[in-house]
């Protein structure tokens, strides 16, 4: 996409309801959750399954996926490698605001590249949480629910993560699950774990 021209004729707008004063109403602090992993690993399944818990116990919550996200915010773009920038851009920018509003904002995106995350890492700065959905290429690639790594199999789908298109895998993820091994349940409670030991939320 290229260095996106700013206006010069904008000016940041303080709100005088401050995210300080949205955090104390809802009872916990604003974060991004941004799970992470190869298609088919479980991120979307994963950040459901938290959310849906982290309901239950009041908190203001919202997944932001990425399929979903290709229907309308990012309807523009394709799978060219800059585009696929541009895209997890925005879905920083997006969830920035969201955690401006004392969401606990959860995101389940591939983003293969580190240099993507750490764009989002860049822009989120502490609220940003790396989930590494870890599981094998080969776990993965036996679920195919969409039957993506058929297709990438038989050369149908380019540039496929895992496949023709590397995966870079997070060295320093605060949260690491073995989605492969390990149960929804379980790896619903590592993420919760942290969550309270970093004081995000409260313990219940």
């Amino acid at each position: 996409m290229g260095d996106i021209q700013k206006s010069s004729n904008i000016v940041w707008h303080e709100a005088q309801v401050s995210r300080d004063m949205r955090e104390n109403m809802n009872g916990h602090q604003g974060a991004v959750l941004w799970f992470t992993g190869l298609s088919g690993a479980g991120k979307s399944t994963l950040a459901h399954a938290v959310e849906e818990r982290l309901h239950r116990m009041g908190v203001r919550t919202f997944v932001i996926d990425g399929d979903n996200v290709r229907h309308g915010l990012c309807a523009d773009l394709s799978f060219s490698d800059a585009d696929r920038v541009e895209n997890i851009r925005r879905v920083g920018e997006v969830a920035k605001l969201f955690v401006q509003a004392g969401m606990l904002t959860l995101t389940a995106f591939i983003s293969p590249f580190r240099a993507d995350r750490n764009q989002v890492r860049h822009i989120l700065g502490d609220d940003f949480i790396e989930v590494y959905c870890n599981t094998p290429l080969d776990v993965c690639e036996s679920r195919d629910v969409k039957g993506l790594y058929k297709k990438a199999r038989a050369g149908e789908i380019a540039d496929f993560t895992g496949i023709s298109s590397p995966y870079e895998a997070p060295e320093h993820a605060e949260i690491s699950v073995n989605t492969g091994e390990d149960s929804l349940d379980d790896c619903v409670e590592q993420v919760l774990a942290y969550l309270q030991a970093k004081g995000v939320i409260g313990n219940v």
